[in-house]
Parts: structure tokens; sequence; C-alpha cells
């Protein structure tokens, strides 16, 4: 076995800067806690849910000797930095990727995973692993102190009858569940999507998992919406840039309806909702939702308008570059003279940028908070 070291992993393609890491203290000591039960464990028993970058995987791989480990990322920068990063340290063939679903889970005696942002999130998981998994199955779902709460534990709680805290170590805690309970609750499986229907904007809004807003309208979005009369009249093709769970897509389609519209997000779990508001609002013939980083799959000069109400997170910290490869694609396959409207707080230099990669700029709208600007590619 090749020696394995965490120095050697990168978050690229995912945004890298020197105060940005592909593994953290919460990696480390979820694997340590692990160590016992993954030296136990058979090929293919092991789990990974969240990897960020592949630490986790490639961790148990190079460290305890997993083999045919299934993970599960929802970003696919992720899926292409672990892809990448196993190929750097001679573990690539150790870990299959997977979507979230009974067959990653089922027969799994220890998971492994990154807490996720939302509870919504993490009762999903806990119910598929409890429900799928082997009766003997420990799970060892850790992450920073900061970002966790007493409710995490009361969720794991719900599926399984034993959790115990780990002590800290580097502001970072796990919680180990093992013991799952027999439910005959619905599966929390991917199919589990939730949806509202908004009465302002007669729309039915889907949301999986970890989708951002999950079932509500962002306040930004919201903003973004209250412009589209103003957008392009008549665009043979406009995309939905970070589509989330589907809102821009599914109102760019209503309003222009010669449109070719594209949905695109890299979060699969963003996909899976976009795809549900489509159905539920019958335009799932209109909108085509794809899985992509940013628009690498998109021609260029290919398209006349483009939506984005961008991050400004990298994963849990804020961070301006979160936006920035989203900019330079939406140039890219803008024709000239095409359309980039963009919402975002108004605390970010965001139309600076945008004038130096896209072309003129200018502020249509700004409230207290936001500010929603129309670039035109030049």
């Amino acid at each position: 076995m090749p020696d394995f070291s965490f120095d050697d992993l990168r978050r690229f393609p995912d945004v890298e800067a020197p105060n940005l890491f592909a593994v953290d203290a919460s990696d480390r000591l979820i694997l340590d806690e692990a160590a016992d039960a993954l030296a136990a464990a058979g090929p293919g028993e092991v789990v990974v849910i969240g990897d960020r970058y592949g630490a986790l995987t490639l961790g148990a791989a190079g460290l305890h000797g997993a083999t045919r480990i299934r993970v599960q990322q929802d970003a696919l920068t992720g899926e292409r930095a672990l892809a990448r990063n196993a190929d750097r340290t001679q573990l690539a063939g150790s870990f299959e990727s997977m979507a979230l679903g009974a067959p990653l889970v089922e027969g799994a005696t220890v998971v492994l995973m990154q807490l996720p942002r939302t509870l919504v999130a993490l009762e999903q998981a806990a119910a598929l692993i409890a429900r799928h998994a082997n009766p003997s199955v420990v799970v060892f779902a850790g992450g920073r102190i900061k970002h966790l709460s007493i409710s995490m534990n009361e969720v794991l709680s719900k599926h399984f009858s034993e959790l115990r805290v780990s002590l800290a170590r580097q502001k970072s805690r796990v919680l180990v569940a093992s013991a799952p309970i027999g439910s005959s609750e619905a599966d929390a499986g991917p199919e589990a999507v939730r949806s509202e229907f908004h009465d302002d904007l007669q729309l039915w809004v889907a949301a999986q998992g970890t989708a951002f807003a999950g079932t509500k309208l962002d306040i930004g979005t919201r903003f973004l919406l209250s412009f589209i009369p103003q957008m392009q009249a008549h665009p043979g093709v406009a995309i939905d840039l970070g589509c989330g769970t589907g809102v821009l897509a599914a109102e760019i389609a209503r309003a222009r309806p010669d449109a070719r519209v594209i949905a695109s997000d890299q979060s699969s779990s963003a996909v899976a909702s976009a795809r549900e508001t489509m159905r539920l609002n019958g335009l799932e013939s209109r909108v085509d939702v794809v899985r992509d980083d940013a628009l690498r799959s998109q021609p260029d000069a290919s398209v006349e308008l483009i939506l984005c109400n961008p991050p400004f997170h990298v994963g849990a910290a804020v961070h301006a570059d979160a936006a920035l490869g989203l900019f330079r694609d939406a140039s890219r396959v803008l024709r000239s003279g095409g359309e980039l409207w963009t919402v975002f707080n108004s605390s970010l230099s965001h139309a600076t940028t945008l004038r130096k990669i896209v072309g003129p700029t200018e502020v249509v709208g700004q409230n207290t908070k936001f500010t929603v600007t129309r670039s035109t590619k030049r």
C-alpha cells in the first residue's frame, strides 16, 4: 500500500486559497474514532457520506486499508477532487461514487459522515442508513463544534438507540450512532422531496436534503424575479446558473414561453429538487435540468440570457471567489450582446468584477440588502 498523507490532498477543481483546505480536524477525528471499526470492516462494508474532497474516503483506504468503499458527495466539484486526489495518492480503484439511495448503504457496517448543514439532510441520511445498512452498522458523523447542535443528536436518536458524543479535539466532535431502530416510516432516500406552494407566484417549490433555502424563496432570488419583465424579450436559450430548487428557471420559462431553458447546478440535491419543481409546475418538457460544474458542458457563445444568484460561501467560509467561476463561464457561454442578470449582497464588489469579466454592467436595482445588475457581453 502506498504511503498516504493528507498533505497530498487538494480542493481543485473547487476554489483554492491559502485559507481554504482540503482536509480539516473533523476529518481526522472521524477517522481516528472509527479506526477499530474500519480495521474490522470487510470489503464493501465502508460507506462515506458527504466527503468534501476525499479526506474521509482516501483516509479510510490509505490509513486503514478499507476497500470497495462506497462514497456519496453532493457537489460535482467534490467528486472530481476525490478522483484527482485518488490518482495523486495512488488509491484510484479503492472506491465507487454513488448517489444517495438504498444501494449506497445496503449491508454497510461502517458509515463515515461529515454532518450536513441542515437537519433535513441529516434526517434523510440517518433514516436511509437505519433502514438499509447492516444491523451492526456504526455511524461516525463529525463536524466543527461551531456547526453542531443538540438537534443533531435528537435526529440521530430517532433512528439509532445508542448515541455517543466524542471528546472534543481541535474544535471538532464526532457523534457515534449505533443499534439502528427499525422503522416503518417513509424511506428518506433521494426521492423524499418536500414541496410548498407559493400563492404570490402561483408556483410550487420542491426541495430535497441540502438544497439551499429549502422550499422557501431566498430573498435574493425573490428580488431578482421582479426584474424579469426587463430582461431580454426573445432569448433563444436562457440559463438559470446555480439553479438551486429551480425557481428562476421556472419563472423565466413561464415568462419566455418560446425560449429553451436550462437549469444548471453542481449539487445533486439541487438538481433533484429543480427537476421536481419543474414536474410540479408542468414545466418538465420546457426546462432541461443538468448537473454541471458551472457551465462546463455548455458551448461557447450559445446563450442569450443567464440569470444567477451566486453563492458567497465556500463551505462555511465567506469567500468572494465562490462566484468567479460562475461569472467566467457565463461570459464564455453568452453570445455577443447577451445578458447576465445577477443578484448579490450589496457589500460585495461583484459589479466591478462583472465589468472586467463579462462587459458593461449597470446596477438596475438595489434595496437595503441586495443589488441586481445587468451585464452585457462585449
